[in-house]
């Protein structure tokens, strides 16, 4: 059974959020994007997949499983978590895996939404290497924050990319993998950061609005 960190209230909108393939749960991303998004009257649940829970454990760094192989720990921690038709998603793999069950998902009326922080769109120097077959036909709403220069997708090559029209972006000045901008840009990663949970608050009050109708 996973563990998991509650904030906000848990009665109304809630997002369910993964971590990325080599930071936990709890790491500065996610703990400052948790509290700015509650901020937005969204709760937020955190979980992690067990390879990362076992890190907590043992000290080693081990790689994560492939994505496919994390979809079913995904699918459990939904379930545990017994809220009603949560928006989904997680920072980088944690938003791949959530990607690649949130269709059948939605389908089932399970979710309201998808929200993916920094989407791994291919591995860095492989552009190649696309990770979005399960993306050019998805129905379910989906918001997807990214860095402008992010090295998994910038936002030059998204442009380029067979998408659907369901998914809806939010790109953060000059940012990096963790939205990041770079010092001499005058931007501050906070910045990026507030903006990224606003996007994240207003999508999920107007997907929750339509849903509600």
């Amino acid at each position: 059974m996973p563990e998991f960190l509650k904030d906000g209230q848990q009665d109304g909108p809630c997002l369910i959020l993964a971590h990325g393939s080599g930071s936990p749960m709890d790491s500065d991303l996610l703990n400052a994007l948790t509290d700015l998004v509650v901020m937005q009257n969204v709760g937020v649940i955190r979980f992690e997949f067990q390879y990362m829970a076992k890190r907590r454990l043992n000290g080693k760094n081990a790689p994560p499983p492939r994505a496919e192989r994390l979809i079913g720990e995904f699918r459990s921690a939904i379930e545990t978590a017994g809220i009603e038709r949560p928006f989904i998603g997680g920072k980088s793999l944690g938003g791949r895996v959530a990607s690649m069950c949130a269709d059948e998902l939605y389908a089932d009326g399970l979710i309201a939404g998808l929200v993916c922080v920094s989407y791994p769109f291919h591995p860095t120097g492989k552009p190649e290497a696309l990770r979005t077959a399960h993306l050019a036909d998805v129905a379910c709403p989906v918001l997807i924050t990214q860095g402008e220069k992010d090295p998994f997708g910038t936002r030059k090559e998204i442009a380029t990319y067979r998408l659907a029209e369901t998914i809806e972006f939010h790109y953060a000045p000059l940012g990096d993998h963790d939205l990041s901008p770079p010092k001499r840009s005058g931007l501050t990663t906070l910045h990026n950061w507030r903006n990224a949970a606003a996007a994240i608050g207003e999508f999920i009050r107007r997907v929750s609005a339509v849903q509600a109708c």
